[in-house]
């Protein structure tokens, strides 16, 4: 049992990894800011549980186990609430009237490969 339980984590904890990766590649490829953004959020959130799931079957007490899941569900919270913030402060300011076509976006920053 000892050997699928950390079969499981070793899986797991794996696969977070690799979502924790093609999240900082979507920050470093990404054209612009909402995009980019999306990409952290999402894929670092789904990382982030695996990794979390994958050390639940690890761990000796029901007290760390609750403790693995305040991490996880604080870290979505936070994540949810920066990217907001974020999304609202470079949404341009025209964004929702209705009618108008937007433009696509592009930053001139440091991940713009394509210039």
């Amino acid at each position: 049992m000892n050997l699928a339980l950390d079969l499981f984590t070793i899986v797991a904890v794996s696969l977070g990894a690799i979502f924790f990766l093609a999240g900082t590649v979507g920050l470093l490829r990404f054209p612009d800011t909402l995009t980019r953004l999306h990409a952290l959020t999402k894929a670092d959130n789904l990382g982030l549980g695996l990794v979390v799931l994958g050390l639940l079957p690890q761990v000796d007490s029901l007290l760390a186990a609750l403790g693995l899941l305040a991490v996880w569900l604080f870290a979505l919270l936070s994540g949810a609430t920066v990217g907001q913030l974020l999304a609202g402060a470079v949404r341009p300011p025209d964004w929702d009237r209705p009618g108008l076509e937007r433009a696509p976006q592009r930053d001139d920053g440091a991940g713009s490969r394509h210039d």
